[in-house]
């Protein structure tokens, strides 16, 4: 796993009931197949095997996922959570009642494929600013239903996690200085009304609001679709008057424009492309041996 960031599951007493959900969406009311094949007392062994190159993420999910179905599983871990895989390779046994492995197949590499896909693409992104102090951070553009597991899945292919939720921290943002009629006036409401010790982002578009936000003392300035030479401004502008304010850049970013983005110094660079731009990683299930 990248050493630069530590990745952590939320407790089962959480992901639980969003298994639960998902597995009774895909069974209904029961594996017409399966059931219709006797499989009752019948045991099987499983692998499963990535099919392409990536990051593998979500192999403690995959295990649980056959846990909630049963607790006659044995599952072996082949790769690590987190390996860097550059060729197809077995990542995980299993040996479980036959029914169990065909119930949560479908489940449990829908998981693994999309996680790992994002962990992969994370990962190309982390490495083209590695050598920079930049920190790349997600956002809360998720699929409804599975912010907490897309977000792992960033933490383990090496980004950071920016807020969970809106209770996380107070970032005001555009719509938020519109409706509070400016900046000073929303960062003095929110002051007056945040409790300790949320911080305070301000979005800012220009050097002018910018300068605002210096002014007011706020904890992270974000510099959002700012072109490059206005963001060395104000990052410079930034580290002369206020060098412990954390400095955040959005809007936009790609492959191509997230290494000049970093050159300009910033702290942190936040995009959601990691999560809405991955490609699921290929993985597939074989039962090999039952009896």
């Amino acid at each position: 796993m990248n050493p630069r960031v530590s990745a952590y599951l939320p407790p089962w007493s959480i992901l639980d009931p969003l298994l639960d959900q998902w597995l009774q969406e895909d069974i209904g009311r029961g594996d017409r197949t399966t059931q219709a094949l006797h499989l009752q007392d019948r045991q099987g062994k499983a692998y499963i095997r990535l099919k392409s190159q990536g990051v593998i993420a979500g192999l403690p999910i995959v295990e649980r996922v056959f846990q909630r179905l049963t607790t006659a599983v044995v599952f072996t871990y082949e790769q690590a959570e987190g390996a860097i895989c550059e060729e197809p390779t077995i990542v995980a046994r299993i040996a479980a009642p036959l029914e169990t492995l065909l119930l949560g197949e479908r489940l449990a590499l829908n998981c693994l494929m999309r996680l790992s896909g994002i962990a992969t693409l994370t990962h190309t992104y982390v490495q083209a600013i590695a050598d920079l102090p930049t920190q790349l951070v997600d956002t809360r553009k998720t699929t409804p239903g599975l912010r907490l597991l897309e977000k792992y899945a960033v933490a383990v292919g090496g980004g950071v996690n920016h807020r969970f939720g809106l209770d996380d921290a107070i970032l005001i943002k555009d719509n938020h200085i519109v409706a509070a009629g400016g900046i000073t006036a929303a960062v003095e409401k929110v002051r007056q009304a945040s409790p300790f010790p949320l911080t305070i982002e301000v979005e800012t578009e220009t050097l002018e609001q910018v300068r605002q936000a210096l002014l007011l003392g706020v904890d992270v300035i974000m510099l959002d679709n700012m072109p490059i030479p206005e963001m060395t401004q104000a990052v410079a502008m930034i580290r002369a008057a206020a060098p412990h304010i954390k400095i955040e850049a959005s809007g936009n970013i790609t492959l191509d424009t997230l290494r000049p983005v970093a050159l300009t110094g910033v702290d942190y660079i936040s995009t959601s492309a990691m999560i809405t731009r991955s490609p699921w990683l290929d993985f597939s299930l074989t039962i090999f041996e039952s009896f």
